[in-house]
């Protein structure tokens, strides 16, 4: 073993390189994780939006359309939700449903809003449907919007320059006489 001062400094200068080379390695598969995440569910949204388009159209009738209230505790503001019940014919059987989207009816601290979203459905309104083929007794009023298709292209970035920023730090460096 020699005490030459360059070895060490060779040594000390490789092991550091290689902990930069590391650290981004890992630093762009954390990016990579996260933006492939984002886009999974990004498009396991999209790919359930438009699957709802193609389901059957069928008339339907609403059967009922109220606001709710409710309150956490005494210091929570007041929250308000339009609940809606409609029926609709599948394969000859008489049916009823309560989704106005896949996920529901959402709360909302905004009365005037829910109320402007139950204006849409009145009591004995004639309107069409969606059904799910595979589960009939599943019906929305509207199909989710097709939105999260048009910005999966934001956590792509991310994915896509997270494995990019990788392949990079791991790539033995070129280096060139001239």
């Amino acid at each position: 073993m020699s005490n030459d001062p360059q070895s060490a400094s060779k040594s000390a200068a490789a092991t550091t390189g290689n902990s930069g080379k590391w650290f981004l390695a890992v630093l762009g598969l954390a990016l990579a994780l996260i933006g492939g995440i984002f886009v999974w569910l990004l498009g396991r949204s999209f790919l359930r939006a438009y699957e709802m388009r193609s389901w059957p159209e069928v008339a339907c009738v609403i059967i009922s359309s109220e606001i709710n209230e409710r309150r956490h505790d005494e210091n929570s503001p007041m929250e308000f939700r339009h609940d809606v019940s409609f029926g609709y014919e599948w394969m000859g059987e008489t049916r009823t449903s309560s989704r106005v989207s896949l996920r529901g009816s959402a709360w909302s601290s905004k009365r005037g809003l829910i109320e402007q979203r139950a204006s849409e459905w009145s009591i004995g309104m004639a309107t069409t449907c969606r059904v799910s083929p595979q589960d009939p007794d599943f019906a929305v009023l509207k199909p989710d919007s097709l939105a999260p298709g048009y910005s999966i292209w934001f956590p792509g970035l991310f994915l896509v320059g997270g494995l990019v920023m990788t392949f990079r730090a791991v790539q033995p460096k070129k280096y060139s006489l001239g």
